[in-house]
């Protein structure tokens, strides 16, 4: 179902309670899995692609043995990644899908991974991509080499699982890894859980070493914060609350914060989040770089605020957008030209942003089922009239209730 989105009051005035990160839960979820004892996580994400995982993990105590137990993941991209590991060290046959486009998202780098170290995995499709039948078992660990230019997600995969081999786990990178936060992020989860491990150079050495059960608060999502910074970039005034967010934060996405200080948003933490005010004052650039290898989820979002405010960009890092939940780079392209904005592709790793005055956009915005396009355009309403955005429900991946919170800052759904 489509949904218009139209911003009568250019003002914004609000206190909202973001969702919590899935970065976070569904990392924490995964050494909860891992661990002998239970323990207690609070304000988990209330993501779709969260409770796929939780609806998953909870049947894994009752598989048997001789049946081949299949798990469907549908679009989530962060539990086909972590339970292609969890799986490979679990007692049971499984077959592990996914959606369509899923099963064209690759793996090929993780699987061999695995392998190497005495998984047994096979493609129940297509090679090197889901869908894939995984034969559980002890491993015991060792030494992996690995391309970590893909996906963070293959590399953290691994970290979850070291700590429970016999022998612990040696991973050495072949390259510079992309989206570096992300296993820093997976790196301390695991270690306030008790896990031994370091991170020197090309190599991350992980101690055989149970997790230790503890309880454990998510924090708000920076990647749904990032909507909202938009939101205050491009109204003519802005005051707004994110309650949840804190500033020793895990999550790579917080650089939202000096970003967005260069586009007009000051921000500070008070107790218990962030309040963001629009800086009337501000002198915002004509012209933006930036490098997104730390930060691919925001890059959408930040593209879209820079077209709103009429200013152009050069964007690299962002070769990781083309196996997302849809090819983001030419999602972008297409759903900007809609609104007037001209962009170009030089290369799988970046897009050039022109300059120029939004239009509003006569057909609706394609999301290609992808829910950061659907919630990087919807402030575009601000700025560019009534913008109408198909599949409304696609949001529920990451943040189910963000239709609810635009119209709690003044947006109006029809």
């Amino acid at each position: 179902m489509n949904i218009q989105v139209t911003a009568p009051y250019k003002q914004i005035c609000s206190r909202l309670a973001l969702t919590g990160s899935k970065s976070e839960s569904n990392r924490v979820l995964i050494i909860a899995a891992l661990s002998k004892e239970k323990f207690t996580i609070h304000d988990l994400a209330s993501a779709r692609d969260t409770q796929t995982l939780i609806d998953i993990l909870v049947q894994l105590p009752d598989v048997h043995e001789g049946v081949e137990q299949v798990f469907d993941v549908g679009p989530a991209g962060t539990a086909m990644r972590f339970l292609a590991g969890l799986l490979s060290i679990s007692p049971g046959r499984f077959l592990l899908t996914g959606s369509e486009r899923m099963k064209n998202r690759p793996i090929g780098i993780l699987v061999d991974a695995l392998r190497s170290i005495g998984a047994e995995i096979s493609y129940a499709g297509k090679e090197g991509f889901p869908p894939l039948r995984i034969r559980g078992k002890k491993l015991s660990g060792g030494v992996v080499n690995l391309n970590p230019g893909v996906s963070s997600q293959f590399v953290s995969s691994l970290m979850l699982i070291g700590p429970v081999l016999p022998d612990g786990l040696n991973i050495s990178f072949t390259k510079e890894p992309v989206s570096r936060p992300y296993l820093n992020m997976t790196m301390e989860l695991m270690r306030y859980f008790g896990a031994e491990i370091n991170w020197e150079g090309n190599e991350i050495r992980i101690a055989s070493s149970p997790y230790q059960s503890r309880d454990f608060c998510v924090e708000a999502d920076w990647s749904a914060a990032s909507y909202w910074f938009e939101v205050v970039a491009l109204a003519k005034e802005a005051d707004l609350f994110l309650g949840g967010l804190h500033s020793e934060s895990l999550q790579g996405d917080r650089v939202v914060r000096e970003i967005f200080e260069m586009l007009g948003v000051q921000s500070h933490y008070e107790e218990g989040g962030i309040r963001l005010i629009k800086n009337q004052d501000a002198i915002v650039p004509e012209f933006l770089n930036f490098d997104f290898s730390d930060c691919p989820d925001i890059a959408q979002t930040l593209a879209c605020t820079c077209a709103g405010l009429g200013i152009g960009g050069h964007f690299t890092g962002l070769k990781t957008l083309r196996i997302k939940e849809t090819d983001r780079l030419t999602a972008l392209q297409n759903e900007l030209a809609k609104f007037g904005v001209r962009t170009e592709i030089p290369s799988d790793d970046e897009m050039i942003l022109f300059s120029g005055e939004l239009k509003t956009p006569s057909v609706p915005v394609n999301t290609y089922e992808d829910h950061r396009i659907a919630m990087a355009f919807a402030p575009l309403a601000l700025v560019a009239g009534p913008v109408i955005i198909e599949e409304r429900s696609v949001v529920d991946k990451s943040y189910p209730a963000f239709w609810t919170d635009l119209v709690q800052v003044g947006f109006e759904l029809n």
